[in-house]
């Protein structure tokens, strides 16, 4: 029997892996380029379940991968929209602070965001915001103009479907979940559950999975995933006029989560959230979802116990939300205290792939590891989706 064979294989069909797909297709054209997903479509898990924001890179460290691929990726972003006609909106985002404590905070994003060269941020004081978004109420806000709205899942349709319009050999391998790693007569052999594939480079962007990969192929990604999901509320249709742009409170520093916000929809909705609870499943999305490996994984890990310990009155904050409609709506009183549990309706969830360190530190940047022939992608939290094809960019330097 003949192998399938590739020059390159991309696991994961989310947008950091189909992105990595196409910047392959755009520099390799006559190479024949495989990607294999292992539900029945792609985006089936974070690219088609989280806020479909457009970052805009003011919040990361100056110089860490987080902003410069922020930035980078961005731009490519709207322009590939732009070029083929993917709806998204540059509305502009509202960072509130309701409080003294924050509005320090606030001074300190707005200093981290003209040193990242966030495009136009301005600061703004109560009348101001009032002037951006009437009924939310803020002692300081900065303006952030470059966020806007997106839809990803359809960018990753439309990445896929030029992959596979640049060369009749490239292919999409739906229902291919990966069982296995390994190398002979200078190949890499991928194990799934119908069949194997061979290439002479393979890219691993296994997101909700990265750490269980990595470990199939012995590689010691000093991390481990665990998930935490975010519930999200919709603002009923009588309430929408309320929002106009993105709006955020101010992030909790020792948190990689930017809070719950106010998100208005490529299709004309209005979300609010997510909150971030531990799950018991890492592609859980109902608050009762459990799953006895993840949760056995999770709850046997050093660094999952010792993330607890240092947060235990945060976490049970966010259980509490979790579970009671009149609590989170009480968090988004913070920013609009005209919004009532009338105004709103619970809707979907989302499960964000957290790395976490053995001292159950939280992992905030991205991590790629490459490992003979194989390139991983350990870690690669928001904006991953934004800086998606800039992270593609790295991936393959990472290669060539």
């Amino acid at each position: 029997m003949m192998k399938s064979t590739f020059d390159f294989i991309v696991i994961g069909g989310g947008i950091v892996g189909t992105a990595a797909a196409y910047k392959l297709s755009l520099k390799y054209p006559n190479r024949k380029i495989a990607l294999l997903e292992k539900e029945s479509d792609l985006a089936a898990h974070q690219t088609g379940r989280n806020s479909g924001v457009i970052h805009s890179g003011i919040y990361y460290r100056p110089g860490s991968l987080k902003a410069e691929n922020c930035r980078n990726g961005r731009e490519q972003l709207v322009a590939f929209s732009k070029e083929y006609k993917i709806k998204h909106q540059i509305c502009g985002k509202l960072i509130v602070a309701t409080c003294e404590n924050e509005v320090t905070l606030l001074e300190r994003i707005f200093e981290n965001g003209k040193k990242n060269n966030t495009p136009g941020i301005t600061y703004l004081n109560a009348d101001e915001i009032k002037d951006k978004e009437p009924f939310v109420k803020g002692l300081k806000g900065i303006w952030v103009p470059s966020a806007g709205i997106i839809d990803y899942p359809e960018i990753v349709r439309k990445f896929m479907q030029l992959v596979l319009k640049v060369n009749p050999g490239n292919k999409l391998f739906l229902g291919r979940k990966v069982k296995g790693l390994k190398r002979s007569e200078g190949l890499v052999e991928v194990k799934s559950n119908d069949g194997s594939v061979w290439a002479k480079e393979v890219i691993v962007c296994g997101g909700l999975h990265s750490d269980r990969l990595a470990a199939m192929d012995a590689v010691r990604s000093g991390i481990q995933i665990v998930g935490f999901r975010g519930d999200y509320y919709e603002l009923l249709p009588h309430a929408r006029h309320k929002v106009r742009h993105l709006v955020y409170p101010v992030p909790d520093p020792k948190y990689p989560f930017l809070g719950v916000h106010y998100t208005p929809m490529i299709d004309g909705s209005v979300e609010c959230g997510p909150n971030a609870v531990f799950t018991f499943k890492r592609e859980g999305y109902g608050k009762t979802s459990f799953s006895l490996k993840d949760s056995f994984e999770a709850l046997t890990y050093k660094g999952t116990y010792r993330l607890f310990a240092k947060n235990w009155a945060k976490g049970i904050d966010e259980y509490k939300r979790a579970f009671s409609k009149e609590l989170f709506v009480r968090e988004l009183q913070r920013m609009m205290p005209s919004i009532t549990e009338n105004d709103v309706k619970a809707t979907r969830s989302g499960v964000r792939a957290q790395a976490v360190g053995p001292d159950g530190g939280m992992i905030d940047d991205f991590k790629i590891i490459r490992s003979r022939g194989v390139t991983h992608v350990i870690n690669a939290p928001s904006p991953a989706a934004t800086a998606c094809m800039a992270i593609a960019d790295e991936i393959i330097s990472e290669i060539y």
